[in-house]
Order: C-alpha cells, then structure tokens, then sequence
C-alpha cells in the first residue's frame, strides 16, 4: 500500500509541475504536522505560504494523523520520507522542509535517513531535537505520568514503539537511555551505526537549517532543545555550542554554523501550541527563509 501511494503521489506531484512550469514561484515545500494531530492544523502555515508566495506548490503530509502519530518514529520516518523523496524528484531544482513540533524531528530524520534528498531550507518550528523531558502534552493519555518515572515505560521494549518514547531523553537515566532508545541517539550520532557519515551528509548539503523556539513554549522542554540545548545530570541547561554533538560536528551543525547556514531563532511569548496558528510567525520566521 505504501509503495502504491508513493507512486500515485509522484504522478500527481509530477503533473502539478508541468502545468505550473511556466509560473514564476518559489521552491515547492514539504510541511509536516506535530503529534496527536494531522494536516489541518497546518493549513494556515500551507495557505499564508500560497498567499504570499503566488504559486508554490505545498504538500501538506496527511501521513501519521492524529493517534497514528504516536507510531514508531522509524517507521514514520520512511513512509513521510518517502513523500519527500518524491516531491523532490517532481521538482528537481529542490524543495523546502518545514516541521513543527514532532513533525519537526521527524523532518531532521528524514534529511539524514535519505541524504540523497535535494531539500533546500529546512525549518524546524518548536521542535524537541535534542530530546524531550516534560510530561505536560502526555497528560491527555497518560494521566498519571511524570518525568521523574516515566522512563520505566519509554525505556522499555514497549516503550520504544512509541513516537515519544524514542526522543524522550532522562537526564538522570543517560545509561538507560543509551541502551534502549532506538531512534534519538541514532539520528544524533551518539551511537555507533552504519549510517553515521549518511546521517552527517544529509544535513550538511543543507543551504540552510533554521532552528525556532522560545522559552515561554510550555511543552517542549527544556524549551532550548528546539535549538539542540539540553539539560545535564543535574537539569542545567547546557546551550548547543557547549554540548558534543555540536563540538564534535557529530551530525554537522558546527559545519553549518561555520558556515553561516545554521539559524537560531528566539521568540519570546509564543506557547507551543500556536507556532503554527500565528500568521506573524510565519510571515517573520518562515517565508524569509523559503527562498
């Protein structure tokens, strides 16, 4: 079914192309939805992108809405990256990726699963890229849940089915999560792979990654994992450049910064669950990046 799918969307994707190859627009973009939700809560960002921008083609991924959201990121991964394989081979002069939340890391992923990809701009809207350690959006289905034990259910084979048990990341449990999480440490090239050089060069083909969040956000937390910050042993928040993964260009963000295709942005007073809703957000912090 899903190699069906694939095929039905290039064909799609490859007939919208050659009938708008004679307007002038912007790069088409990719856009990927947050957790427990699906693509109508990113139809602002898809509609503002087409009203200010005449012309660009927006996929706006249906893929993974609503519970399904909660199903392994790998597997999420591969079936929402093999859509942006196929917009890319539509429009071969390159594409832009924009996620949000959960959808945001599951972006990042994507470049590095599928380095072959010709994504131009990647923006990561509010994103828990270096990990999660907060239970306020769990409440909903796990009511019970707190940070200090939640690791004895994600660091479990049961677990590690679940979208937020592979970025949840415990501070005070670094040897558990090592040793069961299956997709975080991975896709940070903290843990041996056979993808680590894959992993780097997915991102650093990159004309720029834009990093936004803000610390009145309220879920991601701490709220700099957005721009790869995280906490310490002792829930010191430690900023991007002072960790390894960024000291040791694991993943390649140093490469990017040196650069000057790596973008942090700050804006204060945004809760998580308007990044999306916010036509200022996107009109200040997307579109000048979706060249």
């Amino acid at each position: 079914m899903a190699t069906a799918n694939y095929t039905v969307l290039n064909f799609i994707l490859l007939l919208l192309n050659i009938f708008n190859k004679d307007v002038e627009s912007y790069h088409a973009v990719v856009v990927i939805h947050g957790v427990l939700t699906g693509s109508d809560s990113m139809e602002l960002i898809s509609n503002r992108i087409q009203e200010m921008h005449p012309g660009t083609q927006v996929y706006n991924t249906p893929r993974y809405a609503g519970w399904s959201s909660l199903e392994s990121m790998w597997r999420q991964v591969e079936e929402i990256g093999m859509d942006v394989i196929s917009v890319g081979a539509a429009f071969p002069e390159g594409i832009n990726l924009v996620g949000y939340s959960q959808g945001g890391l599951l972006a990042r992923a994507i470049l590095q699963t599928f380095p072959e990809h010709n994504v131009r701009n990647f923006i990561s809207l509010s994103s828990p890229q270096a990990g999660q350690y907060g239970t306020r959006f769990l409440h909903l289905f796990f009511p019970d849940l707190v940070c200090e034990t939640a690791y004895e259910l994600f660091y479990s084979k049961i677990g590690q089915h679940t979208s937020i048990g592979n970025y949840w990341n415990d501070p005070h449990h670094q040897k558990l999560y090592y040793k069961y999480s299956n997709f975080l440490p991975y896709v940070n090239n903290e843990k041996n792979s056979t993808k680590l050089s894959a992993f780097k060069e997915g991102l650093t083909k990159l004309k720029r990654m834009v990093l936004v969040g803000g610390p009145e956000d309220g879920v991601i937390t701490p709220w700099q994992s957005s721009h790869f910050g995280y906490y310490d042993d002792n829930e010191t928040v430690i900023n991007m450049r002072d960790r390894s993964i960024y000291k040791d260009d694991l993943i390649g963000l140093k490469t990017l910064d040196e650069n000057g295709r790596l973008v942090l942005i700050t804006v204060p007073n945004v809760p998580h669950y308007e990044w999306h809703k916010n036509i200022s957000i996107v009109d200040d912090f997307l579109l000048p990046y979706l060249d």
